[in-house]
């Protein structure tokens, strides 16, 4: 029996299912966390550059490369560990490190990427954090933490995986410029359902991020769209009016606003397509986590409910106004070709009256003249009919007009006759 070809993507794809493992955190490390995403089309950018900006990182420390073409990295970096991934629009960096430093979230701990090879980032920052990971057993000492350290109006809380763990974050850029987030483990809990918490809530914090371009490109196109809104509802009550605008000019003023809406489209579809997606990432995100409310603090959900999901509503809404407006001028292009079609008819119809006029006139001109030609046909042919005729009775005593007043009616009849079959044979 032969053996059966793999198709020559099949571990590839598989293997695919594998990536990304969850690192392993001690109950009490540090983290520090980097997203750069490059400028412009991120989606289409040269991740040979991504490549290149991390082995510079790990020759560095003289780690191992990469598998060519990988888009995941995990290794040592020295005493500490480092977690490289690749996504579609961004690549991620975090370094992970045990124990905790004397103050809570030291820029120090970013410090351990080097500062001139940040500089040489191929891309900019979307965002950055600092974890800190720490056991605490009392509540009341973990409150009293999380005020100290964290904004209390945007502080989010919450127990996770069933209360193994508290997790807490404002959301907000400290004097360093990254984001802070702290977790709480119980003693006993595994490392590897720390790494498995610390790196959901640094995707829920990229995620989000990248969702938020979204309400960035939304916010610059709404005016555009009241513009054509208010150009396209002018247009609308032209068509449905009588205006002494022509149709030409009207038809140039769809194509315009259709170019213009396509315009938008084409600058708006991937970024308004891709926030949705990240959108449903942060919120999957949250729910794994299994949130219990903690002393009565905000939910991470709360807090997206309250500040993320307004801003992601204005993106849909954004997007389906841009849905509307091409569909109501593509209404208005077929409403414009319905009033030209009703109008050529009308044109039409006008038409066909008329020549209907013009040929009722011409039958009735080519009647007249058909009677004309008999009576000059038999005019002549009566003369001629006399000039044959009369001799013959001449010796009857009848006069040359007596003879043509007889011969006239037959000679009309024969000559009427004559001409209507000639006629039929003409139409036939």
């Amino acid at each position: 029996m032969a053996p059966l070809t793999d198709h020559p993507r099949r571990y590839e794809l598989a293997n695919e299912l594998h990536a990304r493992p969850f690192p392993e955190v001690g109950s009490n490390a540090r983290a520090a966390y980097l997203a750069i995403r490059a400028a412009g089309d991120a989606a289409r950018r040269d991740r040979e550059l991504d490549r290149a900006h991390l082995l510079a990182l790990l020759d560095r420390f003289g780690a191992a490369h990469p598998a060519p073409k990988a888009t995941h990295y995990t290794g040592a970096l020295g005493k500490y560990r480092l977690k490289w991934e690749s996504h579609t629009e961004f690549v991620t960096y975090t370094i992970f490190a045990d124990g905790l430093s004397e103050h809570a979230f030291d820029r120090t701990t970013f410090e351990l990427f080097p500062e001139d090879w940040l500089k040489e980032a191929p891309g900019q920052r979307i965002t950055s954090a600092l974890i800190r990971v720490e056991t605490v057993e009392d509540d009341a000492r973990i409150t009293a933490l999380m005020d100290d350290w964290f904004e209390r109006e945007s502080l989010a809380v919450a127990r996770v995986l069933d209360g193994a763990m508290v997790v807490a974050g404002d959301f907000r850029i400290d004097a360093a410029g990254h984001m802070r987030f702290a977790i709480f483990p119980d003693a006993d809990c595994g490392q590897r359902r720390i790494g498995r918490i610390l790196q959901r809530l640094c995707e829920i914090e990229t995620y989000k991020a990248m969702s938020m371009l979204g309400l960035v490109q939304a916010r610059k196109v709404v005016g555009e769209l009241a513009h054509i809104e208010k150009e396209l509802s002018d247009l609308m009550v032209r068509l449905t009016t009588k205006s002494e605008v022509s149709t030409e000019d009207t038809l140039d003023d769809i194509l315009g606003l259709s170019t213009r809406i396509e315009s938008i489209v084409t600058r708006t579809n991937f970024r308004f397509g891709a926030t949705g997606a990240y959108e449903a990432i942060v919120n999957q995100r949250i729910e794994v986590l299994r949130e219990s409310r903690f002393q009565g603090r905000q939910l991470f959900s709360e807090f997206m409910m309250r500040r993320f999901d307004p801003a992601m509503r204005t993106v849909q809404a954004a997007k389906s106004q841009l849905e509307s407006l091409a569909e109501r001028t593509a209404r208005a292009a077929n409403l414009l070709r319905t009033k030209v079609d009703v109008g050529r008819q009308a044109q039409n119809q006008k038409l066909l009256e008329s020549m209907d006029k013009r040929a009722d006139l011409q039958l009735r001109l080519q009647e007249t003249v058909e009677g004309l030609s008999v009576v000059a046909i038999s005019y002549y042919a009566v003369s001629l009919a006399g000039y044959l005729v009369y001799p013959a009775l001449e010796p009857l005593g009848l006069s040359k007009g007596l003879a043509q007043s007889m011969l006239t009616p037959l000679v009309v009849l024969a000559v009427w006759l004559g001409l209507r079959r000639i006629k039929k044979q003409h139409l036939e």
